[in-house]
């Protein structure tokens, strides 16, 4: 595991208590991140086309002019974020603050506001979650450890970090991963591991985009549209997980942003971010990993783990094409249950029947994605198209399979179409 990238900037400066409030969440730069320059943050474009200045990068520049004890500066680009985006709560914060420094110590987020208690208290907690995450991002050379291999039609990868209160997006390179930008996100009131309806949590796996819906045909609650994921999923349903209507949706008109704790579940995100990645998320291709606390490796380690992995379904691919059933059925595990809860014998049967003593002469395994499952180490799930010919009969369907790791061995403990 590769543990501190190079470190791209220097400390802040500020002669105050709120100095050490921000020193002391860049003190906790996890393994894997650098610090971010805001060259490193992109321009805003509206719905309308109008290009205005990335808020995160105005963020980090204010502190770095305070940094640098340049308070005009500093008042200036705040001012310039207020304008620019009327609706950042958190602006307004930063402002007020800056506005007291005019005339003593700040010693704390919020000096100047009166807010009602518990929204002073959401805002501190997305100012100090911003700051550590908007200073760090991941080192570009590194890849995010749950993501072993994407498929050819998989344009884009998401995968949240709800640690960090954040997504990062990556694009697909002819297979290799290129981090594009990340996001600020909301999540869940009471955190993640979601395991029923109502309990205001987000859930922790991988997920895919099933479903696009416009903003016009939602409730301005949700902003500019969703991207509903397919929660729960096969291993969610294994798991005994319930509840549904998870989501990436924007926030309402007023409001720019939530606190990072503040949904029923969803992942939330900012307006124009939620809108470039609806522009860019196709439904049945577009993954969505859910972390709690992402882990990045170099290209060495991800290329050694994508290779085993390949092994045991280029195994499994074989003993397919094979006149063995019981060599077939050693890749399968005594845990196995079907979509509708069979036991491994049971489905293994009813699979042998259908082909009705024939056996494929020719499979192949195409637009192929692995990836480890967040939360739970030894898992691994495989999406992919199975091309079979079977004489004259050549049929394509799309599959899923879930494998764990036995002692040394990997077993399928799940199997089905999707």
């Amino acid at each position: 595991m590769v543990r501190f990238a190079a470190y791209q900037g220097k400390p802040l400066g500020l002669p105050t208590i709120l100095a050490r409030l921000l020193l002391a969440c860049l003190a906790a730069m996890p393994a894997g991140f650098a610090l971010a320059s805001s060259s490193a943050l992109t321009p805003q474009t509206t719905q309308a086309g109008i290009r205005k200045p990335d808020p995160e990068a105005l963020l980090i520049e204010v502190y770095q002019d305070l940094g640098s004890n340049r308070l005009q500066d500093a008042q200036a680009k705040a001012d310039a974020l207020v304008a620019a985006y009327p609706n950042f709560r958190l602006g307004h914060l930063v402002q007020g603050d800056l506005l007291m420094m005019h005339a003593r110590p700040v010693e704390s987020f919020g000096a100047i506001s009166n807010a009602p208690a518990g929204k002073l208290k959401d805002l501190r907690a997305e100012a100090m979650v911003r700051i550590r995450s908007l200073q760090e991002r991941p080192n570009p050379n590194l890849i995010p450890k749950p993501v072993l291999q994407v498929s050819d039609d998989q344009k884009i990868v998401l995968v949240v970090d709800t640690s960090r209160a954040r997504m990062f997006v990556y694009t697909n390179q002819d297979g290799q991963l290129k981090l594009l930008t990340d996001y600020y996100i909301s999540h869940g009131r009471d955190g993640v591991n979601k395991s029923r309806e109502g309990d205001q949590r987000t859930p922790i796996g991988v997920y895919y985009v099933n479903a696009r819906i416009p903003g016009p045909k939602l409730p301005d609650f949700y902003g500019t549209g969703a991207l509903p994921l397919n929660y729960p999923n096969e291993w969610d349903k294994r798991n005994g997980r319930g509840g549904s209507g998870i989501w990436l949706h924007g926030t309402p008109a007023d409001n720019f942003s939530r606190p990072p704790l503040s949904s029923d579940g969803c992942v939330v995100l900012a307006n124009p971010d939620l809108q470039s990645l609806y522009a860019t998320a196709e439904v049945g291709k577009t993954v969505v990993v859910i972390s709690e606390n992402v882990q990045f490796i170099d290209k060495a380690e991800w290329n050694k783990e994508k290779t085993s992995v390949n092994s045991f379904m280029d195994q499994w691919q074989q003993d397919m094409e094979a006149v063995n059933p019981d060599k077939l059925l050693s890749n399968y595990s005594q845990n196995f249950r079907s979509g509708i809860g069979e036991s491994l014998s049971t489905w293994f049967g009813r699979q042998q029947k259908a082909l009705n003593g024939a056996r494929p002469s020719s499979i192949k395994l195409r637009d192929l994605s692995l990836y480890r499952y967040p939360g739970s180490e030894d898992t691994i799930v495989s999406t992919f198209v199975q091309e079979t010919s079977v004489g004259k009969n050549k049929n394509a369907i799309r599959k899923r399979q879930y494998w764990q790791r036995e002692g040394s061995q990997w077993k399928i403990v799940y199997e089905g179409n999707v």
